[in-house]
C-alpha cells in the first residue's frame, strides 16, 4: 500500500468517554436522563449533528433548536479530559510512515480533530493537508469524496490504498472508493458490525500492530 487513510475516533483514539460525558451534560441541560457510555458510542461515526439528533431521540427527549451549538461547546471543553490513542499507535505510525503516506478522513469537525492529533502527539505523523474533516469540502463519510482526494493527492490508485475504520461507515466509504479495508475490532465504532458480510479486500483487525503484518 502507498496510502494508509485512518479514521480518528475509534481507530486512532478512544473518544468514546468524552463524547458520551459531553452528550450527557447536552441531556441533563435540556432536562433528561444521561444514556450509558457503550450506547452513544455505537452512535458515534456520522458526524457530531446526527450523534446529537440520536441522542435526544434515545432520550425521547425534544432537541432544542440550539442542541449541535451547545454540544460542541461543550465538547470543546472535555476533548482531551480522557480520550488518549489506543495502545501502540504511535509506534505503528511511525513504523507505517516508513512505508506509505499517511491521513486522515474523519466526520468530526477539522478543528477539534487537529485539536485532538496536536493533544496526544499524532499531527506530527501527517502532513497538514494529509487531514481532511467532515466540515470541510467534501461530503462526510460514507461519500467517497474526501478519501478519492486523498488518493488523487498522494498520486495513487484505488488498489493501493487501505482506509482503516471501525464502523459500518468506514467499510461503506472503502467499497464506495473501491479500496481495500481494515475494520478495528477494537474500536467503539465496531460492535453490531456485519462481519459475516465481508468480501474480497475487507479484513478485521484485533489491534492496531496488527496493520504492521497485514500491510
Amino acid at each position: 500500500m502507498k496510502l494508509v487513510v485512518f479514521d480518528l475516533d475509534g481507530t486512532l483514539v478512544d473518544s468514546r468517554r468524552d463524547l458520551a460525558d459531553s452528550a450527557n451534560a447536552l441531556l441533563l441541560e435540556a432536562g433528561g436522563a444521561p444514556l450509558p457510555e457503550d450506547a452513544i458510542g455505537r452512535m458515534v461515526g456520522d458526524g457530531a449533528a446526527v450523534l446529537v439528533a440520536r441522542v435526544f431521540e434515545a432520550s425521547g427527549r425534544e432537541r432544542p433548536a440550539d442542541a449541535l451549538d451547545r454540544f460542541l461547546a461543550i465538547y470543546d471543553e472535555r476533548l482531551l479530559n480522557h480520550t488518549r490513542p489506543y495502545p501502540k499507535i504511535a509506534e505503528v505510525l511511525a513504523a507505517l510512515g516508513q512505508r506509505a503516506r499517511l491521513a486522515v478522513l474523519t466526520n468530526k469537525p477539522i478543528e477539534a480533530t487537529r485539536r485532538v492529533l496536536t493533544g496526544l502527539d499524532l499531527a506530527r505523523f501527517f502532513e497538514e493537508d494529509c487531514v481532511v474533516g467532515g466540515d470541510g469540502p467534501f461530503k462526510r463519510k460514507p461519500d467517497p469524496a474526501g478519501l478519492q482526494h486523498l488518493m488523487t493527492h498522494a498520486g495513487v490508485t484505488a488498489l493501493e490504498t487501505a482506509l482503516v475504520g471501525d464502523s459500518v461507515i468506514d467499510w461503506r466509504t472503502a467499497r464506495n472508493a473501491s479500496t481495500s479495508v481494515y475494520l478495528a475490532r477494537y474500536g467503539f465504532g465496531f460492535d453490531g458490525f456485519p462481519v459475516d458480510q465481508l468480501q474480497g479486500r475487507e479484513w478485521i483487525i484485533d489491534s492496531p500492530e496488527q496493520l504492521l503484518s497485514v500491510l
